[in-house]
């Protein structure tokens, strides 16, 4: 079976699969970050070059505080948790997003992980913490003017390239597959740069019930499917000429 080189997934559906049980809310995001160690596992097994899980966004902020700062809690805790994980599969591990506006706590594990794992050669797994990707086009674009200021980069050498190297997710091959799951069919503000041809399959399956069978039938999608990329595959190219 073909396997992605990078797989993105949106983690939907944790408030809602807490409220059909007559759950707070956290029940669900617990259960959900739960269901990330096995997902993790599997894309390593396969050969996942990298994973990247978008857990909390920049617009995640408006939520109520108790719930916010309990979801911040909860990512210190799994960092924790999960990192001899991570060793014992050989993942690399990455934060995306903005460093400003996270708890001390949270930023230390999260710099700690990326510490003890920065020798791990196998896939990269990516959290997307305090992530937008507006935010981080915009970013890379200051980025990118600055170097033209001290006149380190002519503007008319300014390319995609140039972009893409000043995004959080430098160096790593653009999605192929996003997966989306509790069957809503948007973005929101993921990866909006790199996903320009990442094939999208949206389940109705919420996250703390997406499980290894649940991945394994994306990626049986993912591989039925022609990949063109604004061409034409090989027989709609010769009904063409």
């Amino acid at each position: 079976m073909r396997i992605p080189r990078h797989i993105a997934i949106i983690m939907d559906g944790n408030g809602r699969w807490a409220a059909s049980r007559g759950l707070p809310r956290i029940a669900g995001h617990r259960e959900g970050a739960r269901r990330v160690r096995a997902v993790v596992e599997e894309c390593a097994r396969l050969g996942v070059e990298a994973l990247t899980l978008y857990s909390f966004s920049s617009e995640n902020w408006k939520r109520p505080e108790d719930e916010v700062t309990a979801l911040m809690e909860l990512a210190r805790h799994h960092l924790q948790l999960e990192r001899q994980m991570m060793l014992a599969n050989n993942v690399r591990f990455r934060r995306i997003g903005r460093r400003e506006g996270l708890p001390a706590p949270v930023l230390a594990e999260l710099d700690r992980t990326e510490d003890e794992t920065s020798t791990c050669t196998g896939m990269t797994l990516c959290l997307a913490m305090n992530y937008g990707s507006r935010q981080e086009i915009v970013d890379a674009v200051q980025t990118v003017a600055q170097r033209v200021r001290r006149g380190e980069l002519d503007p008319g050498a300014v390319d995609e390239a140039t972009i893409a190297d000043a995004l959080d997710t430098h160096g790593l091959p653009d999605p192929d597959l996003l997966v989306r799951t509790a069957g809503e069919r948007r973005i929101s503000n993921f990866l909006l740069w790199q996903i320009s041809y990442a094939e999208l399959y949206v389940t109705d399956v919420l996250w703390p019930e997406f499980k290894v069978p649940e991945l394994q039938t994306a990626l049986a999608d993912f591989a039925a499917r022609r990949r063109t990329y604004g061409g034409l595959d090989g027989a709609r190219a010769a009904a063409a000429t």
